[in-house]
């Protein structure tokens, strides 16, 4: 929200309240607490018949500093608020004299001095950002709206990176950005997911940690800003030092949560109905048949929303024309191999038998007449479902227990982000506080309704909507896109937009949700899909079997669903590590090579964990280009070695696209290239590349525990290794076809290298 023309000017509409000095700083608590009034003190009668900034400034962890400013604090209603987890043990060092005050959170700390309105952040004694004069107000609206307004300033060429899935430009600087959850497709401005977090290329991030509506100028009002406001009296943000980005990532989830580890299964390939098409269990078998006969391998069938009947979404209800024996189809797929995920969302239409019962027992969202809050768009005369009333919550978990009992294995939690304001809630919360929020309890409620019922190893969801702290419900797909090229680049600044803010795991519909599009399409996006972290063929109107297009597009989709089979040892092992750490599987280029000024403004191309570049093919022609950071890269598929520190272009068939493995890489592969479920160290086998410098490599498993390492050390012209944990896996060393000396390993050679076969632990070779 812009106040202001020009620099000078304030909109005639708005009355500014500037902080005009720091009147006083003390010790507050564990904390820190300052008082700004709206204008100088310049003697006793100066405190009369103003206002002034509370400023309260705590640390809920290390290198992390917390702030919130308050004009009137008596609020009543103050839910919903984001969780923190912070560190209970830690505790932040406070310094006060006649002259301000400083707050120490490790190597970041906050000065104040009295007679400035300035708050100052410093990191290692250097300065980092700050709030300038001018910068923190209460603006007043003449229809009698208040809003707390506050910034902080940008250094020269600093880039703004995250508020969620984005289909804007990737950097955010220059663009205006309202925390507000909308369903607009992937081709718009508005987001299905709103994260009021941001990190910047100077090395911090900031979370605002209000629900509402948060709108952020990002160096557009005030090009040396990012500016934030809130409707309201109030207003709280934790700025996070890194001061990598992985870093910053790693504090930020650590505030406020992680992803929890997934199945393995969940990492394979899912097949759906698509949205409006007709279909029954013959259409479903056909499906499923075909796969199987061009030996596709399939892992999640979805039925999407014509489970049920039009007209009753949702009541959990198989629509008995269509599907007259559901729980003996579920097993049947089953009996296949397959998971099974169906369509919900968290609305019940009035033709719904849940709404009256809903109604009768106020489960659903009441106006502030007491009457069931309704509408026609989507569902005629549909209610929402209100998660904030216990009952409910259970009410709802009951219904879609049912399902599980039956056979379903999963839930795509579609919607969230249509959520009324002029509404009542059980709890009480503030309804504009709730609009983005909602999604948080709706899809908790679905994804701890599973960990109950199917085990912590087991839960996972396919979720559209988000907010702050939604990473901790796994998986969200990047909504609407259509069937074009371009859409497809969309999808994938979106997904990396939203990895800048704190999710690990993303997926998107492959070959574009609107339209059917062109086969040379769908084969690129199957490329695109099965190297991203999850997996889906899904459209509207039309199927996305792969031999609707052409039967190339079968051999396509074979291929890589079985490349991401064989992976599957270093994909689930960075799926750990996100887990652990909060690192995404799915990494912006600036994220992992930070200090590399040319990866800046990279969102065509990404890292999948720490080793593998991938940049998909936008071009009919199939010609395309990357940037390759310095080093030797080797291309995944076809063995080629490029130098990079350049940009790298080649031409790619369907069954190829810039695929590049980091030197000094272990790369392990699994021995299955059918199903991601199976034991993952069990014969895996290393792929060294590049044989310069040491190189690790771990694998691990869907227990949470390391299975099998491997360690190569480069010592005067030998390769010494080390594996642990399972001993019968085996090492190729890329291009490397000259072995002097082998101790305790067999050599072979093969087409792409050498191949060690290991008879102990320790082993190694000396090269001619």
């Amino acid at each position: 929200m812009k106040f202001t023309d020009g620099y000078w000017v304030t909109k005639p509409e708005y009355r500014p309240e500037f902080v005009e000095e720091i009147y006083c700083a003390k010790r507050y608590g564990d904390g820190l607490r300052a008082y700004g009034p709206y204008r100088r003190i310049t003697d006793r009668g100066a405190t009369l018949n103003i206002g002034q900034m509370t400023v309260t400034v705590t640390a809920p962890m290390e290198n992390v500093l917390k702030v919130h400013l308050a004009n009137h604090m008596g609020s009543y209603i103050t839910t919903p608020v984001y969780e923190l987890c912070g560190d209970q043990e830690f505790h932040a060092a406070v310094e006060t004299d006649q002259d301000g005050a400083r707050i120490m959170s490790g190597s970041l700390a906050l000065e104040l001095k009295k007679g400035s309105p300035q708050l100052n952040f410093l990191a290692d004694g250097r300065p980092l950002t700050k709030a300038a004069p001018r910068s923190t107000s209460m603006m007043h609206h003449r229809d009698g709206k208040n809003y707390l307004v506050t910034g902080l300033s940008l250094d020269t060429g600093e880039l703004v990176y995250g508020l969620g899935e984005r289909f804007t430009p990737f950097v955010k600087n220059g663009q205006n950005v309202d925390m507000w959850n909308e369903d607009g497709g992937t081709a718009s401005e508005i987001s299905y997911k709103n994260i009021p977090f941001y990190m910047t290329s100077k090395g911090y991030g900031v979370f605002v940690r209000h629900s509402g509506r948060v709108s952020f100028e990002v160096g557009s009002e005030k090009v040396e800003t990012v500016q934030f406001s809130v409707e309201g009296e109030e207003l709280e943000y934790c700025l996070i030092y890194g001061p990598t980005p992985k870093e910053i990532i790693l504090r930020y989830t650590a505030l406020t949560g992680r992803a929890p580890l997934l199945p393995k299964w969940s990492f394979g390939l899912w097949l759906t109905t698509s949205f409006i098409t007709d279909y029954d269990e013959k259409t479903v078998s056909y499906f499923i048949d075909g796969m199987e006969e061009r030996g596709i391998p399939l892992h999640v069938f979805h039925f999407d929303c014509f489970w049920m009947k039009g007209f009753h979404w949702c009541d959990f209800q198989w629509d008995e024309e269509m599907f007259p024996d559901p729980e003996g189809m579920l097993g049947r797929l089953h009996d296949r191999g397959l998971k099974v995920c169906v369509w919900i969302n968290p609305y019940i239409a009035q033709q719904s038998p849940l709404f009256e019962e809903g109604m009768k027992k106020h489960y659903l969202l009441m106006r502030e007449d007491g009457c069931v809050w309704q509408w026609d768009m989507w569902q005629a005369g549909m209610a929402v479902v209100d998660f904030t009333n216990p009952e409910a919550w259970d009410w709802y978990q009951e219904k879609l227990k049912a399902l599980l009992d039956m056979g379903v294995d999963c839930f795509k939690t579609d919607f969230g982000e249509r959520i009324p304001v002029n509404v009542r809630y059980h709890d009480g919360s503030d309804p504009v506080k709730m609009h983005n929020y909602y999604t948080l309890l709706y899809n908790r409620c679905v994804f701890q309704l599973l960990e109950r019922e199917k085990g912590r190893a087991d839960a996972v969801i396919f979720a559209r909507s988000a907010t702050a702290g939604g990473q901790q419900y796994p998986v969200h797909w990047g909504g609407d896109s259509t069937s074009q090229y371009v859409s497809m680049a969309e999808s994938l600044r979106g997904g990396l937009s939203l990895m800048d803010s704190g999710f690990a795991f993303w997926s998107h519909d492959i070959g574009g949700f609107e339209d059917s599009g062109s086969p040379d399409l769908y084969k690129r996006w199957v490329a695109f899909g099965m190297l991203s972290s999850h997996s889906r063929l899904h459209g509207s109107s039309s199927y996305r079997v792969p031999w609707n297009y052409d039967e190339e597009a079968c051999e396509v989709l074979k291929a890589f669903t079985k490349l991401k089979c064989r992976l599957m040892p270093y994909l689930y092992t960075a799926a750990v590590r996100a887990h652990l750490t909060g690192i995404p599987v799915m990494r912006p280029m600036h994220m992992e090579f930070w200090q590399d000024r040319n990866c800046a403004y990279l969102d065509r191309q990404y890292m999948l964990g720490d080793s593998v570049l991938a940049a998909p093919v936008f071009s009919e022609d199939g010609e395309e280009s990357c940037y390759l950071p310095e080093g030797t890269w080797t291309h995944l598929l076809s063995g080629k070695i490029v130098e990079g520190g350049r940009w790298f272009t080649d031409r790619y068939d369907y069954f190829s696209l810039p695929l590049f493995v980091k030197d000094g890489s272990i790369l392990p592969f699994g021995k299955c290239d059918i199903t991601p479920d199976y034991e993952l160290a069990d014969r895996a086998e290393y792929r060294v590349y590049g044989i310069k410098k040491d190189a690790y490599t771990e694998i691990w498993d869907s227990d949470g525990q390391k299975k099998a390492s491997l360690t190569m050390k480069v010592l005067d012209g030998a390769l010494r290794f080390r594996m642990e944990g399972k001993e019968n896996g085996r090492v190729l060393l890329s291009g490397v076809f000259s072995v002097r000396e082998a101790w305790n390993c067999e050599t072979e050679r093969t087409e792409a290298g050498v191949c060690l076969i290991p008879k102990s632990g320790e082993f190694g070779i000396t090269l001619r």
